[in-house]
């Protein structure tokens, strides 16, 4: 039902708007692919009418999944704040109760989700960057993830110098009173894992407690024989007690990272401190000092140099050179203070750009004419059974579905000649073919049986048999068919996740003058995956993740005569219906004189799972400027990467002007 609607949306927005508040009833449901389709088709539909009503559902339902224990709460968390942001940076009349709602969850694994979403918002609208930065200033405390930590600095660091409205003075004093008090004092020593407390609080105190331990073991006496001895003994333990902070925690389990993050945010603090301030100077010693600790603490850490702690140290050095030479202060701070927040303007602008041309894309899209002025208008209700024929309703819903949402009937006549299968010779006493007609989950087999003899068959039945997660429903029956006489049957098969599958069987028939039991052989149907494949998007995150999740991998290897990058990418997507994550223009401009490409591509199946491509192609000079490298797959299932591995296969060795037909 949920995937009708998104199709209907397209086409019929304003009636999907105004059942909007019915259809996020279904967030209730405990499946998470259900909760995921609901606010992938909510977002799209939400206006400045039913804005308001839309963000307290979902404030109740982030509410709600914080103090229940649902089966997903972490993923439907992440759901809720993603669909709350895409909210409040189309509607600015709601982004401050927005944000500080979600300042409300910054703790925990979700944090660094929520302060990503502030982080954009902030920017976006400066009027709420006081409100928002006290909000952060006040609860950094309760921040215990780490990558959370780093974009919590972040912002202190770059917009901490807004002026508070209760004060009228810059926060940035606050912001280095919070961050001190969280960091403490030095030194930083490293503490082993199994010393650290769990992050959402750790109060320790050193009480001893003591342990008494027995132990009973078998010896060998002095005779030969055996014994037992039972052993006590008595050990003290210390309970930890004295507060850490989920920085300092997370700074001396050997978080290098987050101590370079630390060490540029306070040097960012103090230059923009007024000098005239009181105790600036006592401010700066104190920052010099835990910058410098966090410097030795990098050293002792990060000796091999390599990896992330490859120009830790480098950033750390130069922070104290700020700080300390006013040479390199006068050149520097500028760009210091600058160069973040304006890269993250460019980027905050780049996405608004790619959002404002997907959008104008989609309704070029909408605006196409899919039926004439005087077209006829056909109400199934009101047709007799006569003459709809006996036809099934669910495939009449359909196609009341197809024409809601603007399907070619051309390009439909064109699919079902794609999907025509020949199941017999021209030679065997009995012709057949088949027209396969997809509708997702069910597979409707059209037969037309051809009686090429000029005997009477009786008992001709069809025995269809299939291999895969296919199942067959409707069987057809058993006919008789005269002298050059043909027949219609149909078969109805279920399909249950997305992989190749194959529908095989024979013609079973008697010949009514000879009484003779016949059988005839059926080629097998192979179905292809591309009816099941479809294009979506996906975070480079989410990507990420997944990929690192999902189990089953197949590798193949490239072999195609296309020698160029950019022809032979547009190739792939073109015939696998998949959408390119990877960030490459249309001109492809960043690709001329690269003899290298790496791209992420992604698809999702109509039963919602995700397919995970990744293309390593390069050109090889000694090879006349053929291309060679790997496509990888991914997936949850096993059927999707080897059937997705089949598609490449074939799709790469032909050339980016052929047809590919469906076997």
């Amino acid at each position: 039902v949920l995937d009708r609607l998104i199709e209907l949306k397209v086409h019929h927005s304003k009636v999907v708007r105004e059942v909007l508040m019915d259809i996020l009833r279904a967030l209730s449901s405990p499946n998470i692919d259900i909760s995921k389709k609901t606010l992938s088709l909510a977002i799209d539909m939400v206006g400045p009418r039913n804005i308001d009503e839309v963000i307290q559902v979902l404030k109740r339902e982030i509410v709600r999944a914080q103090e229940t224990e649902l089966e997903n709460s972490d993923e439907y968390k992440l759901l809720l704040i993603n669909a709350i942001h895409k909210c409040a940076t189309r509607f600015s009349e709601v982004a401050d109760s927005v944000v500080l709602v979600l300042l409300d969850f910054i703790s925990g694994e979700g944090g660094y989700n929520v302060l990503t979403c502030v982080k954009s918002i902030v920017e976006q609208y400066p009027n709420y960057r006081s409100v928002i930065i006290s909000k952060v200033i006040n609860n950094f405390d309760e921040i215990t993830n780490a990558d959370a930590l780093r974009v919590g600095l972040w912002l202190l660091g770059e917009y901490s110098d807004v002026t508070d409205p209760n004060t009228n003075e810059s926060m940035s004093l606050q912001a280095y009173t919070t961050i001190q008090s969280q960091l403490g004092e030095p030194p930083f020593i490293q503490i082993k894992d199994n010393e650290s407390t769990d992050k959402s609080d750790s109060k320790t105190t050193t009480t001893p407690t003591n342990n008494t331990t027995t132990i009973t073991k078998n010896v060998v006496l002095s005779d030969g024989t055996y014994g037992s001895v039972t052993k006590t003994s008595e050990a003290i333990s210390y309970n930890v007690d004295n507060k850490i902070s989920s920085l300092r925690k997370s700074i001396c389990s050997g978080n290098v990272l987050l101590v370079t993050v630390a060490s540029v945010t306070l040097t960012k603090i103090v230059l923009k401190l007024s000098t005239h301030l009181k105790d600036y100077n006592l401010i700066k010693l104190n920052v010099l000092l835990i910058i410098t600790a966090l410097g030795k603490f990098v050293e002792t850490k990060g000796k091999n140099r390599a990896g992330a702690y490859a120009d830790s140290l480098d950033r750390i050095n130069l922070c104290i050179r700020i700080l300390l030479d006013p040479v390199v202060n006068k050149s520097l701070a500028g760009l210091l203070l600058e160069s973040g927040k304006s890269a993250y303007h460019q980027l905050v602008n780049e996405q608004k750009n790619f959002k404002a041309k997907t959008l104008i894309s989609d309704n070029a899209k909408k605006g196409t004419n899919t039926s004439q002025p005087d077209d006829l208008i056909q109400f199934r209700q009101l047709r007799s059974q006569a003459v709809q024929g006996g036809i099934e309703v669910d495939l009449m819903d359909a196609d009341d579905i197809s024409r809601a949402v603007g399907s070619d009937n051309q390009s439909n006549a064109n699919n079902k000649l794609i999907h025509v299968h020949q199941l017999t010779g021209y030679n065997d006493p009995v012709y057949a073919e088949a027209v396969l007609t997809v509708h997702d989950y069910d597979i409707i087999i059209d037969l037309l049986i051809i009686n090429r003899t000029p005997n009477t068959l009786t008992n001709l039945t069809i025995e269809l048999a299939t291999m895969g997660d296919l199942k067959i429903v409707e069987r057809p029956q058993s006919y008789t068919i005269g002298p050059l006489d043909e027949r219609k049957l149909r078969a109805n098969i279920k399909v249950s996740s997305t992989e190749t599958g194959h529908v095989f069987g024979t013609i079973v028939f008697d010949n009514a003058s000879t009484a003779q039991k016949t059988y005839v052989t059926l080629n097998d149907i192979q179905l292809d995956i591309m009816d099941y494949i479809r294009a979506a998007d996906c975070k480079n995150e989410d990507f990420r993740a997944m990929w690192e999740e999902f189990e089953w991998e197949n590798k193949v290897a490239i072999n195609t005569n296309i020698l160029d990058l950019k022809e032979f990418l547009s190739h792939i997507i073109a015939h696998t219906n998949m959408t390119c994550l990877t960030p490459i223009e249309d001109s492809f401009t960043n690709l001329a004189g690269s003899n290298f490409l790496a791209a992420n591509l992604y698809a999702r199946s109509v039963f919602g799972e995700d397919a995970l491509v990744n293309v390593s192609v390069e050109r090889k000079d000694d090879l006349d400027g053929k291309l060679s490298g790997y496509i990888r797959i991914r997936s949850k299932t096993q059927g999707i990467a080897l059937s997705l591995g089949d598609r490449f296969t074939a799709v790469q060795r032909l050339s980016s002007n052929t047809t590919i037909a469906s076997n």
